[in-house]
């Protein structure tokens, strides 16, 4: 396989990422104070009202200990509240509190507005196209299969 294509594609995500400040620990990109889980479980939940902690760790891509975490963390900040499944007393079901709602408003504009602006950055006859391509993308990550991790071992 011929490997300047898979660099280029490479080199050019990682630039995205670390251009579009995906990186920072304790901010979003739109400039919003909080860890992006934590910035996209509230916009997941505005839009969706409720969801199992299971649901939540699958649109976020992360595992069952993480979304637990964040939850938890949620919860302590008064963005959400918890409660036992009645149909399976093991599983969590996630629901934003009115602080956490205003909160999730706020980050969804300002989301909002940074991608608008980063789309009128973008020559208007290319839009399509790099929107196209980006779903592409998408569907090309779902079609894979997960990446196999490593067991958290400091080498």
């Amino acid at each position: 396989m011929d490997s300047e294509p898979t660099d280029e594609l490479r080199r050019a995500t990682q630039q995205l990422f670390r251009r579009f400040g995906t990186l920072a620990a304790e901010s979003t990109p739109c400039g919003k104070p909080l860890p992006m889980a934590h910035a996209h479980a509230l916009m997941l939940l505005l839009g969706r009202g409720e969801l199992s902690q299971q649901e939540l760790g699958a649109e976020l891509g992360i595992d069952k200990s993480n979304v637990a975490r964040l939850c938890a963390r949620m919860v302590e900040a008064g963005h959400a509240t918890q409660r036992s499944c009645p149909q399976d007393g093991r599983s969590r079901r996630v629901t934003l509190t009115a602080r956490g709602k205003r909160l999730a408003a706020e980050v969804d504009m300002a989301s909002r507005a940074r991608f608008e602006a980063l789309l009128m950055a973008i020559r208007e006859d290319r839009r399509g196209q790099v929107v196209a391509a980006l779903e592409e993308l998408v569907a090309a990550l779902d079609a894979l299969p997960p990446a196999p991790t490593e067991e958290a071992n400091p080498r």
